[in-house]
């Protein structure tokens, strides 16, 4: 009747070469969204909507990404 989700997370092949891991939080609304921003241009690509600590943590193991390189941005 219940069933486990026994599916393994896969690692994302995502191409970071100039880009940095950021959160960007709003002030408005609180609401979060992970993402790369690119270093040259200033343009965020947003991939994840961060509502809790176990999301950030799945953004950062799927994209592999380490806690020291991930930014916030308001």
């Amino acid at each position: 009747m219940f069933f486990r989700n026994n599916k393994k997370t896969e690692k994302a092949v995502y191409d970071k070469t100039g880009k940095i891991p950021v959160i960007r939080s709003s002030i408005c609304t609180g609401e979060k969204v992970a993402g790369f921003k690119d270093e040259k241009t200033g343009k965020f690509e947003e991939l994840m909507l961060i509502r809790s600590e176990a999301d950030r943590e799945r953004f950062m193991l799927v994209y592999d990404v380490k806690k020291e390189e991930l930014r916030k941005e308001w």
